[in-house]
């Protein structure tokens, strides 16, 4: 399952690598190419809510595997897409393929194991997460560089095949676990989130997008009175947030999603616009934050089997905002690539400590029956705080560029607001309840 998971978080940020080649492909405006991207994240996110129900309600297999069967060939069709338009609405699928497979991987491992052996297995899943939104950009500029834009797309097609493959082979046939799915609560969700999400994706283009959100927000809290009042398998039981690490950890995991998802963009320009790297040399940077937190975020899954993982999130969270605050700096003093990969270094030992603890904090009281919507809620929770976080720093870029003369001066103090909101994650982090390892007693309430 992790394959298909590391192929639709890779998506997520390899497509900005390729804007200006599918731009020039197309001969397409910046208000076209841009969907490109966020007809992707629109259709990622809005289902997230839904789609982890659906699988405690028809299985989890069953679910993964069509979605990333619907992930393989969406990347299919993106690769041989004639126009602008036609890639935009096969990259609208391919969101929504993703959508579709990530909570099962999530709800199959809190249901096949214990809370005292989902430390290795929680380990692995932090490793994709964290491998896969460093290692999008780099394996978009290489591509890029090596064989043209459509290539992007291409390279998910043997790798989903592979994927599904396995999964077939492997993941378990598990029991459903919801009677029946709360229709009135699905239609709410997806409208409200819709609203929301379309409205931050497009509020510097249209002048309405306030009142989308607005409205997406006011459903929102519809969709909670109304989970609350349900006599129905709600989408999002409320008794999950009766647990104070698991609802603690939707708000770090927001604030990580909201960070690993924008403080690239910055940053690239910086290496590529202020220094003149290629896109090749500067995906290079970010080689040894991918090959680190490869390495050791399951060694650190294992640790925490012994030891308590609230100082691994904390930390990691803290490390990977130092990191963000170094670059911050070298953007005005320094522009030697030893520092920038000794930043990359530090990067990804934040990665490797900071995905698998923070969901196996999320995780470890979760009843299994409340499996897919917990994963529901985790990941919808990190994708909304990308697009925020997305909107946030490209709304703060066009205001510092208009402010400052160097580009790179522009860039460094945008990379402050991801920096601020992943270290006020580190600090919510704190208010984790008390736990021990995770082969001893059980937490304390």
């Amino acid at each position: 399952m992790m394959i298909g998971f590391f192929m639709i978080l890779v998506d997520s940020t390899i497509v900005s690598v390729a804007i200006p080649a599918i731009t020039d492909a197309f001969g397409a405006g910046y208000n076209q190419v841009i969907w490109v991207n966020s007809a992707y994240l629109l259709a990622y996110a809005v289902p997230l809510l839904i789609t982890g129900r659906l699988g405690d309600r028809f299985g989890p297999r069953r679910l993964y595997i069509g979605g990333l069967a619907l992930f393989t060939i969406s990347s299919f069709a993106c690769a041989l897409a004639g126009s602008i338009e036609a890639l935009i609405v096969a990259r609208a699928f391919q969101g929504l393929g993703g959508a579709i497979a990530t909570p099962q991987t999530m709800s199959v491992m809190i249901r096949t194991f214990s809370p005292r052996e989902r430390g290795g297995a929680m380990g692995v899943w932090g490793a994709t997460a964290g491998v896969a939104t460093i290692t999008g950009p780099l394996v978009g500029g290489l591509l890029v560089d090596a064989a043209g834009w459509p290539w992007i797309f291409f390279v998910n097609v043997p790798v989903g095949v592979v994927g599904l493959a396995l999964a077939w082979r492997f993941v378990p046939v598990l029991e459903n676990t919801a009677r029946s799915l709360d229709w009135t609560g699905v239609i709410i969700s997806a409208v409200g989130m819709f609203c929301l999400i379309f409205g931050i994706q497009e509020i510097q283009r249209i002048s309405w997008s306030w009142l989308l959100i607005a409205v997406g927000l006011a459903l929102l809290v519809g969709f909670a009175a109304w989970q609350k009042r349900t006599k129905s398998d709600p989408l999002v039981p409320p008794v999950l947030f009766n647990d104070r690490n698991y609802a603690i950890s939707i708000l770090a995991i927001f604030a990580v999603g909201a960070t690993v998802a924008t403080y690239a963009i910055p940053w690239m320009i910086h290496v590529q616009q202020g220094v003149g790297y290629s896109p090749t040399q500067a995906a290079l940077l970010v080689l040894p934050a991918g090959v680190i937190s490869g390495a050791l975020s399951p060694y650190v899954g294992k640790l925490t089997n012994t030891l308590p993982p609230k100082p691994f999130a904390i930390s990691g969270m803290a490390l990977i905002g130092i990191s963000v605050v170094l670059m911050a700096l070298l953007t005005t003093t320094e522009t030697d690539p030893r520092w920038m990969l000794a930043i990359s270094v530090v990067t990804g030992l934040g990665n490797a400590m900071m995905w698998g603890p923070l969901s196996m904090i999320a995780t470890r009281n979760l009843d299994p029956q409340l499996a897919g919507a917990g994963s529901s809620v985790y990941n919808t929770m990190r994708q909304v705080g990308a697009v925020i976080g997305s909107a946030a720093v490209a709304a703060l870029m066009g205001a510092q560029v208009a402010r400052h003369d160097s580009l790179s001066a522009a860039m460094g103090t945008s990379l402050l607001l991801p920096a601020a909101v992943i270290l006020l994650g580190a600090v919510i982090g704190t208010a984790f309840a008390r736990t021990e390892s995770w082969s001893g007693p059980e937490p304390r309430p």
